[in-house]
């Protein structure tokens, strides 16, 4: 008797067993669309065959491409079902961006979504080792794009019968993170560590099989695909699925389908109460209310609180790293402990230590560092950012942080200046070194600003060369053929010198305090071609 097997748990079995204790209940719904949990596993199964008569082995890398779909959570479900490694590309990248993930994975097929198709097809034209496209949208060939096959001819095989003997320690995904340099790096995850996640987000954040959960925010990010919709799907809950963000859609969804569970970062959430649908909205059965990717402004809380008086909120922290959930705040502590990024998550440990790894004092400002059985087994490919990223034996987030005398995480800045612009992560030196192809341009420090909006704007500070003239738009259109659009700029500001410390290092704290009242002064509606001299 093979013991491994019967103690076997990777992602799949989530699924499965969801599926033989609930098999007629709800598992997903996308529009008119319902899927119970048996019928959910079946599809997973339909699509590993597929997956398996292609001769995608354990191991390989199974891209995805697209929008939210109850397809991209069987392609999810499928790729962990044959030992295969999911690798979700951001649907907000550029064709060569794109191309650079799929490149670096190695991935041998990409899952298209109905808005990616010429972009998929650009981008898999610069990778070879892409043998095949499968258009997500398409039952049969008359609507799918040339140089593709359908997704329903992907499931027609018939179900996956095989037992690849997948062990919990083997990868699962690959999430590229943005990091703090031009690179994208992938964060590799094993299923273990994804699962022992969804364990601390079902009983630390209370994910539970009676949850109604909404799912707008992208899969292609690890806080919505493996915070809320792989815990939920692990607990037995019913799952909405939307490709829809805007207001009035999530409103009337929230409403109708009596939603009891959601997840946004701040700027969806203060996005809702700003809608004139939100007071004519029924909003009574939201009762658990989750936020990140960046910290929610005091009054909105309070806004928040009072509109919706039966709601409890939790802040999760974290990073793709971490599966993603570091910390935590409960709601409890939402008042209390505003601005905080909680304590650590229940299979986590966070200190907060100098440069030589000891622990700073209370209150005293230092990098954020983890041990957890939640980490990645490494980044693909690079030995030399993991260990760097493991040095002395702790995971280094990156991020500076104080902690108070009850064990409270505050997150007080970014180590190496990542931007966080509507739940997007955003490196600033990525964006500066697209603006240094100018020739006009002398020095560049592109920062983060507070902004009603997106919380953090992606700001551009410049310095023109002598003789020459910046001009805003002209540095727009640059970033905007290059970058995705997140990362595009929202101002362009001219200076006549950047502020720098003895060492010469810029110091982007000092420009971020003297610009900080560009959007807020201005409102939401700040131009890309403010200029400040």
């Amino acid at each position: 008797m093979n013991t491994q097997t019967l103690a076997r748990q990777t992602l799949f079995d989530t699924l499965h067993r969801s599926a033989r204790r609930h098999p007629d209940k709800l598992a997903l719904r996308q529009g008119e669309r319902d899927l119970s949990y048996r019928e959910f596993r079946d599809l997973c199964l339909s699509v590993a065959g597929g997956l398996a008569d292609m001769g995608i082995q354990p191991g390989d890398r199974v891209a995805i491409l697209s929008r939210n779909s109850i397809a991209f959570a069987a392609v999810r479900y499928a790729v962990a079902a044959i030992g295969a490694i999911l690798v979700p590309v951001n649907f907000m990248l550029n064709a060569r961006e794109t191309a650079y993930i799929l490149g670096h994975s190695g991935a041998r097929l990409l899952f298209v979504g109905a808005t990616e198709g010429d972009k998929a097809l650009a981008a898999a034209a610069e990778c070879p080792e892409i043998e095949q496209l499968v258009w997500l949208a398409g039952d049969s060939a008359n609507d799918t794009p040339a140089g593709m096959i359908p997704f329903g001819e992907l499931c027609s095989g018939g179900h996956y019968t095989d037992n690849p003997g997948i062990d919990a320690n083997a990868p699962a995904q690959i999430i590229y993170t943005s990091g703090t340099e031009s690179a994208p790096k992938g964060a590799v995850l094993s299923h273990s560590a994804i699962l022992w996640q969804y364990s601390a987000c079902l009983i630390d954040a209370e994910i539970a099989e009676e949850d109604t959960t909404l799912h707008a925010l992208p899969l292609f990010h690890c806080a919505q695909l493996d915070c809320f919709l792989g815990p939920a799907i692990k607990a037995g809950g019913r799952n909405i699925i939307t490709d829809d963000n805007t207001p009035a859609k999530l409103l009337r969804l929230l409403a109708e389908e009596q939603v009891s569970s959601f997840f946004a970062p701040p700027t969806v959430w203060i996005s809702l109460l700003r809608s004139e649908h939100f007071d004519q909205s029924d909003l009574s059965n939201l009762r658990k209310g989750y936020y990140g990717a960046s910290i929610m402004p005091v009054e909105i809380m309070k806004e928040i609180h009072a509109r919706l008086p039966d709601i409890r909120l939790w802040n999760l922290y974290g990073q793709t790293e971490m599966a993603p959930m570091a910390t935590i705040l409960k709601p409890a502590d939402q008042l209390r402990k505003a601005g905080s990024a909680g304590r650590p998550a229940l299979y986590t440990e966070t200190r907060v230590v100098n440069d030589a790894g000891r622990d700073v004092a209370v209150g005293g400002i230092g990098e954020v560092v983890h041990r957890s059985p939640q980490l990645l087994t490494e980044y693909f490919r690079d030995p030399e950012r993991t260990a760097a990223a493991f040095e002395g034996g702790w995971f280094h987030s990156g991020d500076l942080g104080v902690m108070d005398s009850e064990g409270y995480l505050t997150i007080v800045d970014r180590k190496k200046d990542m931007i966080k612009t509507g739940g997007e992560n955003v490196s600033s030196r990525e964006v500066e070194e697209v603006i240094y192809q100018l020739p006009e341009v002398s020095e560049v420090a592109v920062i983060g600003l507070l902004h009603p909006h997106w919380v953090e704007a992606v700001t551009a500070v410049v310095v023109a060369r002598d003789g020459c003239q910046v001009d805003p738009d002209t540095v727009i259109q640059h970033c905007a053929a290059q970058l995705g659009g997140f990362k595009v700029p929202k101002a362009v500001l001219t200076v006549d010198n950047l502020p720098r410390n003895p060492s010469g290092k810029i110091l982007k704290r000092n420009l971020r305090d003297t610009f900080a009242a560009t959007f807020m002064t201005t409102g939401s509606q700040a131009h890309t071609d403010k200029n400040a001299r």
